[in-house]
């Protein structure tokens, strides 16, 4: 269905044994500004999905934004915010690597493009 959402995906790959102690962080620290930013949850997704002490997992958090404005909106407010990085360099000891992606629906791209 083409409604014209952004979905915004962020992708962490966890230390051994860190998974649970990264995603109860993140929803307790990282999402509260995410929602003051316009950011609505969809989904935490762990894989593999169990908590292993010795093996890294890969939290995919999907966001959504009612369109691209909303989007440009987020990006307005977080860039210049000194916490969002320091949240960051808190969590460090958790996170072997992560990426943010930003994304459409296929029937959403081509009106999207139509700036």
């Amino acid at each position: 269905m083409a409604d014209g959402r952004v979905f915004v995906i962020d992708r962490v790959v966890t230390k051994a044994g860190c998974a649970r102690q990264f995603v109860d962080a993140y929803l307790a620290d990282y999402a509260p500004g995410a929602r003051a930013r316009g950011m609505t949850l969809r989904d935490v997704l762990v894989s593999p999905p169990i908590w292993s002490e010795d093996q890294v997992n890969t939290v995919t958090v999907i966001w959504t934004l009612p369109g691209p404005q909303a989007w440009w909106e987020m990006t307005w407010k977080g860039r210049p915010d000194p916490a969002l990085g320091e949240w960051w360099s808190r969590i460090s000891d958790l996170v072997d690597e992560r990426t943010r992606s930003v994304a459409a629906a296929t029937a959403d791209v081509d009106v999207l493009c139509d700036v």
